[in-house]
């Protein structure tokens, strides 16, 4: 019998202990800081795409604690990024940063939330974190940037901030980066056609420094002048028939009075969207073991959770969704200014 051949440029089963980079991928060792770092989803998919996470800043001790478990990083903040911005104590290889990456708290522009009944007020996720105003950390993250001035700055959020009056939010995002010194660009992505067996749209911003910009402009119209980068990902979806697994539970599903995160699965198509709260069933007898769950999400098997892995997983990005990205950066900007930002280091 042939082996199976894997199709797909990061495989949603890995683990830890594979060691990074993903096999056949540059172990380039571009600099990245990550933000809002929860467990570490998008950590593990720069890692997977060859670059080196050297420090996180996440303000829930909790979560922390897991992501050092599992990433070992280099620098460790743990506290509010209000705090953190405003640290004149820094080391200086956070100044020389390839990729500054964050995933800003969304639950504000979430379709599942209050939305605009919650914007401007102070709210907070769980214990051992303090309550923010959750729609102004964004703004927080480009002052971080403004600060730090990495060559690349990535963010992700929800699908909802594109919809409605979140609109406003999406134009003065982008003043705000204009101001920081960065050409800023959006792309709504989907985790499904990208290698994760999982259907999640979530919106990044991918900002390039001015200054570094000149290689890589061209012309939309008159009007519109910006860096190009081709984010473009059709591989083909994955169905979870044949890998999740199933069990029995003593509860069986009420339809009348059926939970809001109880979901029932298509197994011919890739799961629904992993959120902090979900539970997927087969039936309404049969709940998806906890362990497939890792691979709905792309997050390694043998990643250590020190608290609910439904949770973790659905608070992060998928790390194969960060990897193609970052590839991409990678190969189309990163790769390209290497020998000029080389040149300018040495001189």
């Amino acid at each position: 019998m042939k082996p199976k051949i894997n199709k797909h440029k990061f495989h949603y089963e890995w683990k830890l202990s594979d060691g990074y980079p993903a096999k056949g991928i540059e172990n380039h060792k571009s600099k990245v800081f990550s933000c809002f770092a929860c467990g570490g989803g998008s950590t593990m998919g720069y890692k997977l795409a060859g670059y080196d996470v050297i420090g996180m800043n996440e303000i829930d001790p909790k979560m922390a604690e897991c992501y050092i478990e599992n990433h070992n990083p280099k620098y460790a903040f743990i506290e509010p990024i209000q705090d953190f911005k405003n640290r004149k104590d820094l080391p200086k290889e956070l100044y020389d940063l390839d990729i500054l990456d964050g995933s800003p708290p969304c639950s504000s522009f979430s379709m599942a939330g209050n939305r605009e009944k919650d914007w401007g007020k102070k709210k907070k996720f769980r214990e051992g974190q303090a309550k923010q105003v959750l729609d102004n950390l964004f703004f927080d993250f480009i002052d971080l940037a403004k600060e730090l001035q990495p060559k690349v700055v990535v963010a992700e959020n929800v699908k909802g901030l594109l919809l409605g009056n979140a609109k406003q939010y999406v134009r003065k995002i982008y003043k705000e980066f204009d101001k920081a010194g960065y050409y800023c660009q959006h792309w709504l992505l989907d985790a499904s056609k990208m290698g994760v067996p999982q259907r999640r749209e979530r919106v990044f911003f991918v900002c390039l420094r001015k200054d570094l910009a000149e290689p890589f402009l061209y012309q939309q119209d008159m009007f519109t002048v910006n860096p190009k980068l081709e984010l473009k990902f059709n591989e083909k979806p994955i169905k979870i028939r044949g890998f999740v697994e199933f069990e029995e539970k003593k509860e069986t599903i009420n339809y009348s009075h059926k939970r809001f995160g109880d979901v029932f699965l298509n197994l011919d198509k890739p799961a629904n969207t992993i959120t902090s709260s979900v539970r997927f069933w087969l039936n309404d007898k049969m709940i998806l073991k906890n362990k497939s769950y890792n691979l709905i999400g792309s997050y390694p098997t043998d990643y250590k959770f020190n608290s609910d892995n439904v949770y973790i997983i659905g608070m992060s990005v998928p790390p194969v969704m960060t990897a193609q990205i970052a590839n991409q950066i990678y190969k189309q900007w990163l790769n390209v200014l290497k020998p000029v930002c080389d040149l300018s280091y040495n001189v």
